[in-house]
This record gives C-alpha cells, structure tokens and sequence, in this order.
C-alpha cells in the first residue's frame, strides 16, 4: 500500500507539469489536446499494440472505454482553456475542486451514503480555493472554465475506478486515448469553424513539447493512475491530486512571473488544500491498518 502512494505521489508530480506545457504550447486549447490524445494513442499503440493483446475485450466493452475517455478528453479542454483565459495558477487551483465532485457525484452514481468525513475535507479545500479566488477576480472566465473541468475530472476518476477492477490498466488507458482522439476529432471542424486558428500544424519546438505531454504526463500518469484506484479509492485519489497545484505554481513562478499575481489569500489557501490532503492520507492509511 506504501509503495502506491508513492506512485500516486510520482503521478501528481508529473501532473504538475501538464499545465505547465498548456502555457508553453501556443496551440488552440481543443488543437492542443486533440494532439495529446493522437501523440498518446501513437505511443501506446507502438508500445503495447492493443489491439493484439487485447482480444479478450468485447467490442462493446472497448466501446464502452472509449467513451469513459471522451469524459478525460472534455476535462483536458476545459483545462487548458481555463489556462489560456487566465494563467497557470488559476487554471490548475480549479482542479483543486476536483474532490468535491467526487465526493458530490460518487454516493450518487453509486448510490450510496455520503460520507461525512469526505465533505469535511472538501470544505478545507472549497475554503483554500475560496481565498485564493478572492486575490483576483479579473479572471472569471478562466475560474468557470476551470470549475466545469473538474467536474468532468471527478467523473471521469470514478468511472475509471470501476474500470480498473476488469481491465488491465494500460489496455483501458490506450482505448481511452484512442475514443478520445476520434470522438474530438469529429468535433474539431465544426469548433474550429467558431473558434478559428491560424496554425493548424505545430512547429516543431511544440511537437517535442506534444511528445513530452503525451509520453510522461499522459501515457505514464495516468497508467500509474489506473494502478493505484485498484487499491486507492477515487476520493483519496482525486484530494491528493489537490497537491498539483503546488508543483505547478512553483514552475509558474520560476518561468512565468507568476508570482507578482498572487498575495498573501493565495499561501493561505494553498496551506488548507495542503492540510486537506495530508489528513485525508492519514485517515485513509488508518482505516486500512
């Protein structure tokens, strides 16, 4: 069980820097993950061909998958748009919210009692997040952008999580990339048609950083993602993910300036998200002994 905590730890580190590569890359938002989805499938296929190994899986069951991945697919939009309408540090503070909706929609996809001791620790974290926003409210859009994709980030953790128990990991993660790369893929023309671009074809300073994001922080966490909600429940998964911020902010102010933003409601609201985890960790590790 140690051993996948570290892992959950090594996966939030790597998480760390997704929002990080949605700065660096200067490619529309759905451009931007459509190639994050390609590149990833590419690798996976490469790597593991599932489709060879994978023969024990129905269609409907991979279809099923691969639905499960458009919920990642729509989360990685609304991410990197709430990156692009306001800064790294907003964009990836929102993702904070993540373990409130899990905590919000789980006992009502499951149909099960709310646990009170997760909603406690949620509101530690409504309550860092609450202080955070109100150092600067230039930034609404990119607020409520991010807001929705935690929501869709919740979903797609719990869905996953019964996944997990079937499947092999890597075999749900490739047909995750692959629905996602074909269901945004029909979509793309009619969002570019309102939303258009200048440059379709990434350089190629920003293809190596696309092969950076897919390889490391797509194809590699969320593997380890997958290996560790076979032992972590989606709650504890999703509050401990509350930790990315803290890895991403620390790289938006080295290589953005970011820090010239923020005041002191911001290191408040970060400690209560940081305490939120920790005892969530501990709690877990409790319950467990």
């Amino acid at each position: 069980m140690n051993k996948l905590y570290v892992l959950l730890h090594i996966a939030v580190i790597l998480s760390g820097f997704t929002g990080v590569f949605g700065k660096l890359i200067p490619l529309n938002e759905c451009v931007l993950v459509w190639y994050r989805l390609l590149f990833s499938s590419i690798i996976l296929i490469v790597i593991t061909n599932p489709f060879k190994r994978n023969n024990d899986i129905g269609f409907k069951d991979k279809f099923n998958i691969e639905k499960i991945g458009l919920l990642i697919t729509v989360h990685w939009v609304f991410f990197y748009a709430s990156i692009k309408y306001s800064n790294i540090s907003i964009g990836v503070v929102c993702y904070c919210l993540t373990s409130f909706f899990t905590a919000v929609f789980k006992p009502i996809i499951g149909k099960k009692r709310v646990r009170i001791s997760e909603l406690v620790l949620s509101a530690l974290t409504l309550l860092g997040i609450s202080l955070i926003f109100h150092f600067d409210t230039s930034y609404r859009l990119g607020i409520v952008l991010g807001i929705i994709s935690s929501a869709f980030a919740a979903l797609y953790t719990i869905y996953n999580e019964r996944l997990v128990k079937s499947y092999n990991s890597i075999s749900i993660i490739s047909y995750q990339m692959i629905g996602g790369t074909i269901g945004l893929g029909l979509l793309l023309p009619a969002y570019l048609y309102f939303f258009p671009i200048e440059h379709f074809i990434p350089g190629l300073k920003d293809t190596f950083y696309l092969f950076l994001l897919a390889s490391f922080c797509t194809v590699g966490l969320y593997v380890s993602v997958a290996e560790v909600l076979k032992k972590i429940p989606a709650f504890t998964v999703n509050l401990t993910f509350n930790l990315e911020p803290v890895y991403t902010i620390i790289w938006a102010f080295l290589f953005f300036g970011e820090s010239k933003d923020v005041g002191l409601p911001f290191y408040i609201g970060l400690i209560f998200i940081i305490i939120s985890v920790i005892l969530q960790t501990v709690l877990t590790i409790r319950m467990k002994s």
